[in-house]
């Protein structure tokens, strides 16, 4: 018996793939993900999402995953969990290679988004949501007259303390080694240096994250050989992001010096008929609400790519 072709398999079940499984199965588009850990990936794990349009009180990030699953399921979108491997070009015709099984597709969406680094000390992942945070602009205006703590001396880190200036009081940055910043951004740094609003702390180990009746009071370092305890409300850690596109090793798809994916105008990669969306594509904003447009755009675009392969 041949193999039945999907019109597409999404990577990936987070919110750029689920709004793209809306639109897709709206059209009658045959649409199935597979995802490896939790529909609605970070969006799902975050606590309050407090900048996404409509929702003017807040939303916690579960329940908007859960909205979105709905939503395309009722359209019709296949969601089941498994890992993708491989992806495999044979032309019109798209191998994916799930849990060591071989789906075949027209079209394949690549949403598997990006995941914080993380500097793995003990309180950083048992109080990730409550206190400890890895996007400023999604979670800084919870600390408003508030001491943070921000950890990372390089472009990121600088630019996240930078915006967090408009809400805390005071931040401490604490810098393993030496800054790494552009010069850019340390010029603009030094102003608030200069206020004492920001103190950088170089040499700087961050130890551990010490919360009590489970929020975040205080982080523990080694400055220079010697042990220091820094008072805080939260913590953000800036140390950089980990694509999530290892799978994609040999396949042919174009990344960039990071690991993200190269897209063009229409979010395609270097392979025909393979698109990518979301937060793991290169210049993507890391914003739950970009990553939702970025899948209704890449679901036009196949649709329009299905549209030609018909004509052929």
């Amino acid at each position: 018996m041949a193999q039945q072709v999907r019109d597409v398999v999404m990577i990936g079940a987070g919110p750029s793939a689920l709004t793209a499984a809306i639109y897709t199965t709206r059209e009658d588009i045959d649409t199935v993900l597979y995802e490896k850990s939790a529909i609605g990936g970070l969006a799902a794990i975050t606590d309050v999402v407090d900048n996404y349009p409509g929702f003017p009180e807040g939303i916690e990030g579960l329940t908007l995953a859960g909205h979105l699953e709905k939503q395309a399921e009722r359209f019709g979108a296949h969601i089941e969990y498994g890992q993708v491997d491989a992806i495999r070009d044979e032309g019109d015709v798209k191998v994916v290679t799930v849990d060591g099984e071989e789906v075949q597709a027209k079209t394949v969406l690549i949403a598997t988004g990006s995941d914080y680094k993380k500097i793995g000390v003990p309180g950083e992942a048992e109080l990730y949501g409550r206190g400890v945070h890895y996007c400023a602009t999604c979670d800084g205006a919870f600390y408003r007259e508030k001491r943070l703590v921000v950890i990372g001396g390089g472009n990121s880190a600088f630019q996240e303390a930078l915006f967090l200036t408009r809400y805390a009081t005071h931040i401490d940055v604490l810098i393993r080694s030496e800054i790494r910043a552009s010069d850019v951004l340390q010029h603009d740094m030094q102003k608030y240096v200069d206020e004492g609003k920001v103190t950088l702390h170089l040499n700087t180990n961050t130890d551990e994250i010490v919360a009590e009746n489970g929020r975040v009071t205080s982080v523990k370092a080694t400055k220079s050989g010697e042990p220091v305890e820094f008072e805080t409300d939260g913590v953000f850690v800036f140390v950089g992001l980990k694509p999530n596109t290892e799978f994609l090793a040999g396949s042919g798809i174009e990344l960039d010096e990071v690991g993200l994916i190269k897209t063009d105008q229409h979010l395609q990669t270097s392979i025909a008929g393979i698109y990518a969306s979301g937060d793991v594509r290169s210049g993507a904003t890391m914003q739950i609400a970009s990553a939702v447009g970025e899948g209704a755009a890449a679901a036009l675009s196949i649709r329009e790519y299905l549209d030609q392969l018909s004509k052929k």
